[in-house]
C-alpha cells in the first residue's frame, strides 16, 4: 500500500470535509485526487473506495459501532468518529487489508491527530467489532423502514416517502442499484468523432468500453484512473453525462437553426448535447446563477471547442424581457432534491431533508412561472429533475399544465435506478399551443 499513513490521512481529510464541514463528497474527493496526482493508481483507488464506501454505508457503520461502543457515535469527537467509521468500513467491506492492520493504522492516526489519550478507546472498539462482525444484530425484517434503512444506509424519511409510491420490492431494487458498482456513462460528441472511433481511442488508452443500445451517442467506461489523464477527454471527444440526462436532448430533438435556452445549465451537459445535435447551426444559450457555475460551463465549451453555444450569468427566477417568446426549445432542468443520483453523489442523502425538499418544490414552480414566457408558440418546454419525488416531478408537471393551459403536457417519464440503465430522473415535455 505504499505510504499507507498518508493515504489514510487523506481519507480522513476528505471525510471530515464532507461530514463536518458540509462540503460535497465528489468535490472534496476530486480536489484531493487532483492535488495528489503523483500517487499511484492503486493508492488512488484505495482512497476513492474507502471514502465513497464509508459515506455510502454510514448509517449501517454507525449502527454497528453503536452496538459495540459504550460511547455512541454522535457523542464522539468528529476526528475519532471518522477514523472509527472508515476503519469499520474496511473491516466489513474490504478483504484486501488485514484486520490487524486496519486497527493499528486507525490507532496511529488518532495519535497523529493529537488524540493519544484516545488510542486505547479506538483500539478497544475496533478490536471488539472485528471479533464480532458476524454477530451484529440487525433490525427485524418485519420493521420494513428500519431494516431497509440500516441494510442500505438510507435515511428513514426517504424510504418512507418512496414506499408511498412504490412497493417494497421496487424500493429495495432502487436501494440496491444505488450501492452497486456502476461504470461511468459518457456521451460522444458526434459532431467531432464517431462513437466507434471514440471506443477505439479509449481502448488504446486502456479503458474498458461498452456501447449503450438506447442512446446512439452513449458509452459506458470503466477501469480508468483519472478522466483528466485521458487524451480523448482533454481533446473534447466526450462528456461525462448520465443516460437519463441525455434523454432530455433526445426528447427535445432540435432542428437546424433553432434557438435554445437552458435556464439552469451548469456544468453544461445538456446544453452541449443540444449544440452537438445542431451540428454547428442554431444557437444554445446556457444560463446559470453564479459566475462559478457559468465558468464551469465555459470550461466545458472550451474543452469541446464548439461555437454555437454561449454561457450567460442569469438568475432563472428573474424575468428577462429580452427573452420573451425567443426560444424554440426551453430546457428547465431545475434545482431539485437530487435523490435520483445517490449512486454518484452519496452524501446528498444526509444533506437533504423534507423541509428543504418542500422549499425546492416551490422554487421549481417559481422558476417555471417565469421561464415559460420565453417559449415561442409551437415551441417546446422540457422540465426535468434528477430525483424520484412525486411532488417535484409528476405533481409539479400537473400543476404547471393547470396554471398555464396554453401549454400541453405531451409526455412524461420517471426513470428509476435498478429498472432503467440510469440514474433516477424525471422528464416532462410540454408544447406551447
Amino acid at each position: 500500500m505504499g505510504n499507507t499513513v498518508n493515504d489514510r490521512e487523506l481519507i480522513l481529510e476528505i471525510l471530515l470535509a464532507v461530514t463536518r464541514d458540509g462540503e460535497y463528497s465528489h468535490i472534496a474527493l476530486r480536489n484531493v485526487l487532483e492535488n495528489y496526482q503523483y500517487l499511484d493508481k492503486s493508492e488512488r483507488a484505495f482512497i476513492t473506495r474507502v471514502t465513497e464506501g464509508t459515506l455510502e454505508r454510514m448509517i449501517e457503520l454507525d449502527y454497528i459501532i453503536n452496538q459495540f461502543s459504550k460511547t455512541k457515535v454522535n457523542k464522539m469527537k468528529p476526528v475519532i468518529r471518522t477514523i472509527i467509521r472508515s476503519a469499520v468500513y474496511q473491516l466489513k467491506y474490504m478483504d484486501s487489508v488485514p484486520d490487524s492492520a486496519v486497527c493499528n493504522e486507525a490507532v496511529k492516526l488518532a495519535g497523529k491527530r493529537g488524540f493519544s489519550g484516545l488510542k486505547g478507546f479506538v483500539n478497544g472498539v475496533l478490536r471488539n467489532i472485528s471479533r464480532n462482525l458476524d454477530n451484529v444484530k440487525y433490525p427485524d425484517k418485519s420493521d420494513t423502514v428500519k431494516w431497509l434503512s440500516v441494510i442500505y444506509s438510507m435515511p428513514e424519511w426517504i424510504i418512507t416517502e418512496w414506499l408511498k409510491n412504490y412497493d417494497r420490492e421496487m424500493v429495495e431494487k432502487m436501494l440496491q442499484a444505488f450501492l452497486a458498482e456502476r461504470p461511468t456513462t459518457i456521451r460522444c460528441n458526434l459532431s467531432q468523432i464517431s462513437r466507434e472511433k471514440l471506443a477505439e481511442e479509449l481502448k488504446k488508452e486502456g479503458v474498458k468500453v461498452r456501447l449503450c443500445d438506447t442512446v446512439d451517442s452513449a458509452l459506458f467506461i470503466s477501469g480508468y484512473d483519472y478522466l483528466g489523464a485521458l487524451e480523448s477527454f482533454r481533446t473534447g471527444h466526450f462528456q461525462v453525462q448520465d443516460i437519463s440526462s441525455m434523454e432530455v436532448a433526445e426528447w427535445a430533438d432540435p432542428k437546424e437553426d433553432e434557438y435554445i435556452i437552458d435556464v439552469c445549465a451548469a456544468p453544461g451537459g445538456k446544453s452541449l448535447h443540444l449544440a452537438d445535435k445542431l451540428a454547428g447551426k442554431g444557437h444554445v444559450e446556457a444560463r446559470d446563477l453564479t459566475p462559478y457555475k457559468v465558468d464551469l460551463i465555459r470550461d466545458n465549451i472550451a474543452r469541446i471547442g464548439i461555437d454555437n453555444i454561449e454561457a450567460v450569468c442569469q438568475d432563472a427566477t428573474v424575468y428577462d424581457e429580452a427573452s420573451e417568446k425567443k426560444a424554440d426549445i426551453l430546457i428547465a432542468d431545475l434545482p431539485c432534491s437530487g435523490l435520483g443520483v445517490l449512486g454518484k453523489k452519496t452524501d446528498l442523502k444526509y444533506k437533504m431533508n423534507p423541509d428543504t425538499q418542500e422549499e425546492l418544490v416551490h422554487l421549481q414552480r417559481e422558476i417555471l412561472s417565469v421561464v415559460h414566457r420565453y417559449v415561442k408558440s409551437g415551441g417546446k418546454l422540457l422540465y426535468s429533475t434528477c430525483t424520484i419525488h412525486r411532488a417535484e416531478n409528476q405533481e409539479n408537471a400537473a400543476w404547471f399544465a393547470e396554471q398555464y393551459p396554453e401549454f400541453e403536457l405531451v409526455r412524461e417519464r420517471q426513470f428509476l435506478p435498478g429498472v432503467d440503465d440510469s440514474d433516477g430522473f424525471y422528464i416532462a415535455e410540454f408544447v406551447r399551443k
